[in-house]
C-alpha cells in the first residue's frame, strides 16, 4: 500500500495559500473600513460643534448690535468684517462727520482705484474687490445715518402720514 503523506499536494497547497491570503486581505479591508468610518464620524462631529459655536457667536453679535455683523446696526454680508475706518483708509477719504461725507470725492477715488486695479489692465481682482467693498461700506453707513436723521426730523415735526385719496 502506498503511504499517504501528510503534506498536501502542490495544487492543494496553492489553494490553501490563496485562502490564507484572502483571509488576511479580508481582515485588512475590514480594519480600513472601520478606521475610515471612525475618522469621518469624528470629523463630522467636530464640524457640527464648530458650526454650532459659530451660530451662537453670530446670534450674540446680532443681539449686541455690532456694526458690520449680520443683524448689527449696519448689516451687509458683502461688507462684513470691513470697518468704516478701514474703508476710509482704502479709498483715502476722511471718515464721515455726523453721517455726512462728500460722496463725489468718494466716487472719484473709487472710480480711479477701481480702474487702476482692473485685472485686464494688469491690476488685482482682490484689490478691486476691496475698493468696491470699501465704497459699499461708506455708502451703507451714510445711508443708515441719513435714515436715522430723517426719522429724527420727522419726529420733531410730528408724524404726517402720506395718504392719497385718489388711489
Amino acid at each position: 500500500m502506498a503511504e499517504r503523506s501528510s503534506a498536501p499536494s502542490p495544487g492543494r497547497q496553492k489553494i490553501l495559500d490563496s485562502l490564507e491570503v484572502m483571509e488576511k486581505a479580508h481582515r485588512i479591508i475590514t480594519q480600513v473600513i472601520f478606521t475610515g468610518t471612525r475618522v469621518v464620524g469624528r470629523a463630522f462631529a467636530e464640524a457640527y460643534k464648530q458650526a454650532s459655536a459659530s451660530s451662537q457667536y453670530a446670534k450674540a453679535q446680532a443681539k449686541a448690535g455690532n456694526p458690520g455683523q449680520p443683524g448689527g446696526s449696519f448689516s451687509s454680508s458683502a461688507t462684513a468684517g470691513l470697518t468704516l475706518e478701514e474703508a476710509c483708509k482704502i479709498l483715502n477719504v476722511k471718515p464721515p462727520q455726523e453721517g455726512k461725507i462728500n460722496m463725489e470725492d468718494v466716487m472719484e477715488r473709487f472710480k480711479k482705484l477701481f480702474d487702476v486695479n482692473d485685472p485686464q489692465k494688469g491690476g488685482s481682482f482682490y484689490l478691486q474687490s476691496k475698493v468696491l467693498r470699501a465704497r459699499e461700506r461708506i455708502e451703507g453707513e451714510v445711508k443708515m445715518k441719513e435714515e436715522i436723521r430723517g426719522r429724527e426730523e420727522e419726529l420733531k415735526e410730528g408724524w404726517k402720514p402720506k395718504v392719497f385719496k385718489d388711489r
